[in-house]
């Protein structure tokens, strides 16, 4: 691929050299562009893709009949959901709702759009379904070779826990082949970075799919090096909460090769701040703010 310049790497020979360093700085729509759109949704992933990003970063969880869904919460949030008769539910009441626990087709009954959400007052209300990761995976890459025309990344975050197992979403193995061989059967994987908060996941890939991207998601306040030990490689990419991130931290990972991309930076004043940090991108609910910057691509959208 044209995008693509990759360093040569030796991934197995020993955990301290890094996977894949591609440089290019990387604006990610958080779970599409959450601040405009409803979160997780195709058309809050099609607005991020004509915003000019280079990634869209989404969340996938696992349904009782084993089909991979989007959707930040392994339940459905009272915060952004009606249900199935289109009310509303209290946050009590979730727990009736746990997505492992249901089917797609129970799934897809409730409406994940159309409540507002306070946190985000310029998010469009559209009546929309939690969508299957297949659906999602073609609608984009049906509007990029249709409209934008230029390829991006998925960064996919895989939703476990210890506590969690069997019980939210399946094991980390059962959980991890399920999206990879999704991902596998419609993109190609030198597309995809996985994130996670889990790290059991990053070692699962790291063994099983070297050639994958990782990328370690952190909000402790331990050292740069103490999550890497307890990771037990270096990731691609080091993806901490935007307010850990400080010059000094990122040029040292910057010395072992890895990337930084931290979450979620909204404000631009903290965008143009992280960019001068030199920061390899961030992940934003809001990539048309980034776009006023020319972070992103210049896009010239012409709607089919």
């Amino acid at each position: 691929m044209l995008r693509y310049f990759l360093l040569a790497c030796l991934l197995s020979s020993t955990p301290l050299v890094a996977q894949i360093y591609t440089p290019k700085f990387d604006v990610q729509g958080h779970r599409g562009a959450r601040g405009l759109k409803p979160e997780n949704t195709i058309p809050a992933f099609i607005t991020a893709l004509d915003s000019g990003v280079m990634t869209l970063e989404m969340d996938v969880v696992i349904t009782k009949d084993r089909q991979v869904v989007l959707s930040h919460e392994p339940w459905m949030s009272s915060e952004i959901c009606l249900d199935t008769t289109g009310n509303v539910f209290t946050a009590k009441d979730e727990k009736h709702y746990a997505i492992y626990d249901m089917t797609y087709a129970q799934v897809a009954r409730f409406d994940c759009g159309s409540k507002v959400n306070e946190r985000f007052p310029e998010q469009q209300k559209i009546s929309v379904t939690k969508p299957l990761l297949r659906d999602v995976l073609i609608a984009v890459e049906d509007h990029i070779k249709g409209v934008t025309l230029y390829e991006v990344d998925y960064n996919i975050e895989i939703k476990s826990s210890p506590d969690g197992d069997k019980k939210l979403h399946p094991t980390v193995e059962e959980y991890s082949d399920l999206v990879y061989n999704m991902l596998d059967e419609y993109i190609p994987l030198e597309r995809v970075v996985i994130q996670s908060f889990d790290f059991r996941v990053l070692r699962y890939w790291h063994k099983k799919h070297p050639e994958i991207r990782l990328a370690a998601l952190v909000e402790n306040v331990k050292s740069v090096d103490a999550n890497l030990a307890d990771l037990g490689f270096n990731p691609a990419i080091y993806s901490p909460y935007f307010k850990l991130i400080t010059k000094e931290k990122v040029d040292a990972l910057h010395k072992r090769r890895i990337r930084v991309i931290p979450w979620t930076v909204n404000e631009t004043s903290d965008m143009l701040s992280l960019k001068g940090m030199g920061v390899d991108g961030f992940i934003t609910d809001y990539p048309d703010r980034a776009r006023r910057y020319k972070m992103t691509l210049g896009m010239n959208v012409q709607k089919k």
